[in-house]
């Protein structure tokens, strides 16, 4: 007889362990409000992941690098002897302003840590679905420069001799084409960022002033 009381009081130990360790976790909860702030540099530990991991211009710059050298690679290699001149640098700023609109735009939107946080990094930041059209324009702009930069770098390889004039020695291939396109990226987005800070400083100034 001893023996079976023995057993239940082994058997209702553990269970009225179970009930006292809920209970204990549901004052803890409740309790929660009273518990002391969190420093932000804890929080920022476990929040956001590997995407904090990765500094931010090298996941910028290596997107915009990268998706510009592909678009070169499967438009102008592909494309190529299909199109000629104008014909190619059309289908050209619109597979870069599609592709920019649909892949590298979103793209950044996911790896940013907080939303909006990208947006900095991004000519054409409304998220509508007519921004397809602003962002070819804008490729379009950035094509211009790029094909720019390829005839002065040939000239000044080739000079003005008039026997060399034909001749191309710098050809357009991705790496270099993606290198240029990123860099005069960010280079009109730095434009539009400080142009952007100068109108805010103004209105500041203007309101203060009031």
């Amino acid at each position: 007889m001893a023996k079976e009381n023995e057993q239940r009081t082994e058997k209702e130990t553990p269970l009225q362990n179970y009930y006292d360790l809920k209970t204990d976790a549901v004052d803890r909860l409740l309790n929660a409000k009273n518990a002391p702030p969190v420093p932000e540099k804890e929080i920022q530990k476990y929040k956001g992941g590997w995407k904090r991991t990765i500094p931010t211009w090298v996941k910028i710059v290596f997107v915009k690098f990268w998706f510009g050298g592909a678009i070169c690679y499967f438009f102008i290699w592909g494309l190529g002897m299909y199109l000629q001149n104008l014909d190619l640098l059309a289908a050209l700023a619109i597979g870069l302003g599609a592709c920019t609109d649909l892949l590298v735009n979103n793209l950044l939107k996911f790896l940013e840590p907080e939303k909006h946080d990208y947006d900095k990094w991004m000519m054409v930041t409304v998220r509508k679905f007519w921004s397809i059209f602003l962002n070819v324009l804008y490729a379009a702009l950035l094509l211009f420069f790029i094909v720019q930069t390829y005839v002065f770098i040939n000239q000044m390889i080739t000079g003005t001799d008039a026997a060399n004039a034909q001749s191309v020695p710098l050809g357009v291939e991705p790496i270099f084409f993606g290198l240029l396109y990123m860099g005069y990226d960010m280079l009109f987005i730095f434009i539009k960022n400080m142009v952007k800070k100068a109108f805010r400083d103004a209105e500041a100034k203007v309101s203060n002033q009031k």
